[in-house]
């Protein structure tokens, strides 16, 4: 699978190393991304995601049900 948040669409991105010397040489920051189970309690199933950790923030502040009902009409979520 792809390195990309289900919720917030968060995916890699390209930048440069830069040495001492200043050579510029790619690299890659990658999101911090979590495999998590949660459960809806609106439609009493188990759903798996891979999120960053700032989505998690998000379900535990906001609720799993408005969070994949936001990510849905964004286009990010894949479930």
């Amino acid at each position: 699978m792809s390195r990309i948040c289900e919720i917030t669409g968060k995916k890699v991105m390209v930048g440069n190393n830069v040495s001492h010397a200043k050579n510029h040489t790619k690299r890659k920051f990658y999101p911090n991304l979590q495999t998590k189970k949660f459960y809806v309690p609106e439609t009493g199933e188990w759903v798996i995601l891979k999120v960053s950790a700032n989505a998690i923030r998000t379900i535990d502040k906001k609720g799993i049900s408005a969070v994949l009902s936001e990510a849905k009409s964004n286009g990010n979520v894949l479930v």
